[in-house]
């Protein structure tokens, strides 16, 4: 994977800090809930790979980027995205987005019709969502859940692994089982469940985890029947973290759009299912237009 090229970029609308990899065509990615660039660098590997470059923020809260009034919003966001392409003298990108990234993501879309070529939703909020589980997932973003998440990728990666196979998706035992036979055999995806693992751990995401929990539940009309970019939604049928509604939703909202269903897929679908080659392959050539 290509070494990040992290800054800190002064923008219209305020700081971002903002990875940025790879050389081609513009890809902005918007990263979940919690995450940050460093979570956005691994996540899109596949995309650096596939010869674009990606531009990814860490949302307000996030790494590097501060959180205030002026940005806590998703239309806040949105605006410091808008202003961050301002910035890198980018005037037209295509989109992705995972999870949490949604709700500003769609905004910037529907916002600047002229700034967005194209959308790829994967497993992301499109209106009102609740988080469960709100105090246990604070804690992991603080100082002890970083720590006690490094010990168990370091002495426990098994565990990690059906940890995730679990949690992330509504799966019986035996699916769970293959799942995570599946990631653990799988080096490359072993790799990556792992090395996300720690990135979504660590007090620099807390400031921004607490926000989404405030915000996400009073999201209102996002502008999607207004967003003209195509848009392809990415979503697991077994998602245990963002129900699948939320692409349902989508998809009767948006005028151009289509949807990608993972079967018994979980939110990390796109990176660990048995069919992830396949379904970032459709990202990369949805992106390409």
């Amino acid at each position: 994977m290509e070494q990040a090229r992290l800054q800190t970029i002064e923008t219209a609308a305020g700081t971002v800090e903002c990875a940025d990899t790879g050389t081609g065509a513009p890809v902005l990615f918007v990263h979940g809930s919690p995450g940050g660039a460093d979570q956005a660098v691994l996540m899109t590997a596949f995309l650096v790979d596939a010869g674009f470059r990606v531009v990814a923020p860490s949302r307000p809260g996030y790494g590097g980027t501060p959180l205030h009034d002026g940005n806590a919003t998703p239309e806040g966001q949105a605006a410091l995205h808008a202003a961050l392409l301002d910035a890198l003298d980018l005037p037209a990108v295509a989109v992705a987005c995972w999870s949490g990234g949604g709700p500003s993501t769609y905004l910037l879309a529907s916002g600047h019709p002229d700034r967005v070529t194209a959308v790829a939703a994967i497993a992301a909020v499109s209106h009102a969502y609740t988080f469960e589980g709100t105090s246990e997932s604070l804690l992991m973003a603080g100082k002890a859940g970083r720590w006690i998440m490094k010990e168990l990728v370091h002495h426990a990666p098994k565990t990690v692994v059906q940890s995730l196979a679990k949690e992330e998706g509504d799966l019986d035992k035996r699916q769970v089982k293959e799942l995570v036979d599946h990631i653990w055999n799988d080096e490359g995806k072993q790799a990556f469940v792992l090395a996300l693992a720690e990135l979504v751990t660590g007090p620099e995401r807390h400031a921004g985890l607490a926000n989404d929990q405030a915000r996400f539940p009073e999201i209102g009309d996002l502008g999607l029947a207004a967003v003209t970019a195509p848009v392809l939604l990415v979503h697991g049928d077994a998602d245990g973290d963002v129900p699948a509604e939320q692409s349902d939703h989508a998809l009767a909202t948006l005028p151009k759009a289509e949807l990608l269903t993972v079967a018994d897929g979980t939110h990390v679908a796109a990176w660990t299912d048995p069919t992830s080659d396949a379904i970032q392959a459709r990202i990369v050539e949805h992106l390409r237009g």
